[in-house]
């Protein structure tokens, strides 16, 4: 048996308190207004530190992490729920709910020891049955749990006393770590579970420093401090999640003082963030990729060269600049820059109408016409009329559909689109970013892509334990994912945050989440 080292990748996480004037946004940049620059000398002296108010960019659309597909419910998570495994702003693996980890010697068995004195929010104890529990339902394909893919190679859970667990594995499985740390490894309570069987995402109930009180759906989302809770007493004792899909507005009630800390800034608001004297912003590379999602099984995008004339028609640098105003990196493939798996031989080409006209020719379609479904927001608005511009030129007719986020996930899910703007907000391995995405039966593949070398890379890629080895097997995915398009990859985001100057305890780490355990005020 052999102890796990940390994981150490080959990238360097950046984070900017300073000013970031230069990384604009949406079309042009508005600048702090004279009242954010001036009015915001200080905030007044803060009385009531017992409340923290988190503005996303989204309502969280669904509070069981097995269930779950949207970044912004992660956010959430990290007030309810503990992971088995954490990653810290260096993205080394660190202990949370198992205290340490031994891996055998071929990579197929993983024995956790579990953290002792924990309870569930319900006031039942967390052990090694209630892990087995969880790794179980999460593996019955009757709960159609997008986290199937993501877990699938274990083949026998063993429990080996109250607070140790054995894992056994079919293969080898070089990102189990990676999935571990964020929803698979999520526990939730055995107890509620069966109590509120599928009622259970409206009563979540975890081992986190807050438990759930109430969500108003597009409204307020509260917790509150679990006093029971086996870490550091948190701070503060309520946090309320409120979501603003306008990114300006999301912003005014931070500067204004009506929100605390924000999860995302869209870029066109950098400047002004910097400029008002009350707020502090956050800067990282983060993990994911954004793009456009085609349904391969329907018209037009059931036309493998429909696909490939709207992927090299996108002038990706012109939405970067136009968009995002250099915020942004532009994107060919899952694996972003930050990823040792991204291919740096697979260079972003300039647009070219000319061969995208040819493609849509060779198609044999006439009047090409689809619908992209899109979130509610203006910078989402405006990349689609952008792309909408783009295609035009080549002979698409694109309808645009603002459709509420959560509703645009389930939509998708169901296969019930053309075209969605939907991004991932990315994993520390880069199986995380492929193999539930681009394999025939991937639980994100919505896409309903298959292509079966795709799928005997992905699968080889993720049971080898020779980086060298998984680097050239994600080199080859990521060049026949850009010709099959069933995916058009846009850009790499990097992550804003912001926040009031008296907000202390904020660790910025690259899965872009906001742990709340240890926020407090000045």
């Amino acid at each position: 048996m052999k102890t796990l080292r940390k994981a150490i990748l080959p990238f360097v996480v950046i984070a900017l308190f300073a000013f970031l004037a230069a990384c604009g946004g949406q079309s042009s940049s508005n600048g702090g207004s004279s009242s954010d620059a001036k009015s915001g000398q200080s905030a007044s002296t803060r009385t009531d530190k017992s409340k923290l108010v988190i503005g996303l960019d989204a309502d969280p659309p669904q509070l069981d992490p097995a269930m779950s597909t949207a970044a912004v419910d992660r956010q959430v998570y990290q007030s309810i729920y503990n992971t088995l495994v954490d990653i810290d702003k260096n993205l080394n693996y660190v202990p949370e709910l198992a205290t340490s980890w031994k891996i055998s010697d071929d990579g197929k068995t993983y024995t956790f020891n579990l953290r002792k004195n924990v309870l569930f929010q319900d006031g039942t104890p967390f052990n090694a049955e209630a892990v087995k529990f969880n790794f179980e339902r999460m593996l019955d394909p009757k709960l159609g749990s997008p986290r199937l893919s993501e877990i699938n190679l274990i083949d026998k859970i063993t429990v080996v006393d109250d607070y140790t667990i054995r894992i056994h594995l079919k293969q080898p499985y070089a990102p189990f770590l990676s999935v571990l740390s964020d929803r698979a490894g999520m526990m939730v309570s055995p107890t509620a579970v069966k109590k509120e069987g599928k009622d259970f995402a409206n009563h979540p109930v975890g081992t986190g420093p807050y438990k759930f009180v109430k969500h108003v759906k597009q409204g307020d989302l509260v917790v509150e401090r679990f006093d029971k809770y086996w870490g550091n007493k948190p701070k503060i004792k309520t946090i309320v999640y409120k979501p603003f899909p306008d990114g300006t507005t999301r912003l005014t009630n931070l500067i204004s003082g009506d929100v605390d800390i924000v999860n995302t800034i869209d870029y066109k608001d950098i400047k002004r963030a910097n400029s008002a004297a009350n707020l502090k912003v956050s800067s990282t590379e983060s993990l994911g990729f954004q793009g456009i999602q085609l349904n391969t099984k329907v018209k037009p995008f059931d036309n493998k060269k429909v696909r490939q004339a709207v992927n090299i028609a996108l002038d990706r640098n012109a939405i970067a600049k136009v968009v995002f105003f250099n915020g942004v990196v532009p994107a060919t493939s899952p694996f972003p820059e930050t990823s040792w798996a991204h291919p740096s031989d697979l260079q972003v080409p300039k647009a070219d109408v000319a061969k995208a006209k040819q493609l849509l020719k060779e198609s044999g379609l006439s009047n090409v016409s689809f619908t992209l479904k899109i979130s509610p927001s203006p910078q989402e608005k405006q990349l689609a009329q952008m792309i909408q511009s783009m295609l035009q030129q080549v002979g698409f007719k694109v309808k645009i559909e603002m459709v509420e986020f959560g509703t645009l996930l389930e939509q998708t899910a169901e296969g019930d689109y053309q075209a969605a703007r939907v991004g991932w907000s990315g994993r520390t391995d880069p199986d995380g970013n492929a193999y539930a995405w681009f394999t025939t039966n991937g639980t994100l593949n919505y896409m309903k892509y298959s292509n079966p070398e795709v799928d005997k890379l992905l699968q080889e890629a993720r049971t080898s334990l020779d980086q060298e080895k998984r680097k050239a097997l994600y080199d080859r995915v990521s060049k026949i994912l850009w010709d099959d398009a069933p995916y058009i990859f846009l850009y790499y985001p990097k992550d804003y945050k912001a926040m009031k100057n008296d907000v202390e305890g904020f660790v910025h780490v690259p899965d872009i989440m906001i742990r709340t355990e240890n926020l407090q005020f000045k």
